[in-house]
């Protein structure tokens, strides 16, 4: 039994959401909350395995309160949120960064016909978010980078860095730094609900050097930049390094796929690439990144440690993806290693 705390200012709100979690016979509501404060009262005397939480509440919102809750009681937070306003709104991410694991939008009402989607987005996050071990971590790394020899066998053209459950805060992290001169472009894809990716591009442009925004179809590539790929499309290049931007098919359960960026990459640029596997449930990117290193790319996995979960670097270890298993610290060393190279 998973069982969840649901904390929003709105009653409304708080009573849809425990309505569509508790008819999962194996979610069970054990308290609700209309504000930070009672939140972390709860927090104290019902220990929940999940808590949903609005990101703006009056008095401790959403990000005090998450970075509460990591500091004393760790355990996964989803941010189920109305908010979608990519220039001005950046408190959704700085939750993210206060140790929040998931961002989705708030289901609309009973009758809406978007409703029963939304619905099971939330119930299928707050059943995957039940299975991550937290921990008070720090994304900050205390001990210097190491000295990391890159294996390239060619000088690269591009970066391509897929991430998942964790991801969007060591992505930050990565780009931010990296200076303005940063020779290569760089190509990530970030599993998120696709309404969200706008304003994480912003986020991100907000705190780097590098330009920032998100992948459009047929843009060339260039260096000093970052290409986000949108919600809905599959991110690629031609053989003109164009982005190119595919529908998902179907039932596609992950849009975008790292897998289908890695594996475009792997084809367009061969030995002439760095694909970097950062944290992440499940095992998307894994196959493309294989795919790189047998084309003769560099090919990287974030570090058991620092990995919120370990899922997509792991799988890629064991098939054999992956050249080199590192820190973010030591991932940014080695890029501004390579960047070294062409001055």
């Amino acid at each position: 039994m998973i069982k969840v705390l649901v904390v929003d200012d709105s009653k409304v709100a708080r009573e849809m959401i425990t309505h569509i979690l508790t008819a999962d016979p194996g979610i069970k509501v054990i308290g609700t909350a209309a504000d930070g404060y009672r939140a972390l009262a709860a927090m104290e005397r019902q220990q929940p395995d999940v808590v949903t939480m609005d990101v703006h509440m009056p008095g401790l919102d959403g990000f005090a309160t998450t970075r509460e809750i990591m500091r004393e009681h760790p355990v996964p937070v989803v941010i189920v949120t109305g908010t979608l306003d990519p220039k001005a709104d950046t408190a959704v991410f700085r939750t993210l960064e206060a140790g929040a694991l998931a961002i989705i939008l708030k289901p609309p009402g009973f009758g809406h016909p978007d409703h029963a989607r939304a619905a099971a987005e939330l119930l299928q996050t707050v059943r995957l978010m039940s299975e991550v071990k937290v921990v008070r971590r720090s994304y900050r790394e205390s001990r210097l980078p190491s000295p990391v020899k890159p294996e390239v066998t060619a000088p690269p053209k591009l970066v391509a860095v897929g991430a998942s459950t964790g991801g969007p805060v060591i992505v930050k992290n990565i780009i931010s730094s990296l200076p303005a001169s940063f020779p290569f472009p760089v190509l990530v894809v970030q599993h998120m609900a696709g309404e969200f990716l706008a304003g994480y591009a912003e986020w991100l442009a907000g705190a780097c050097e590098l330009t920032v925004k998100l992948g459009e179809p047929g843009e060339t590539v260039k260096g000093g930049s970052v290409y986000i790929a949108p919600g809905g499309a599959d991110m690629g290049l031609d053989g003109r390094g164009r982005i190119v931007l595919t529908p998902g098919a179907p039932g596609q359960l992950l849009c975008p796929s790292v897998n289908h960026l890695f594996r475009s990459v792997a084809i367009q640029c061969g030995r002439h690439a760095v694909g970097i596997l950062l944290t992440g449930m499940g095992n998307d990117g894994a196959a493309g990144l294989k795919e790189m290193r047998d084309e003769g790319a560099l090919t990287i996995v974030q570090d058991e440690e620092s990995s919120v979960i370990f899922g997509m670097p792991a799988e890629a270890i064991r098939i054999g993806g992956a050249r080199q298993v590192l820190s973010p610290g030591n991932i940014v060393a080695l890029l501004k290693g390579l960047a070294g190279r062409l001055v």
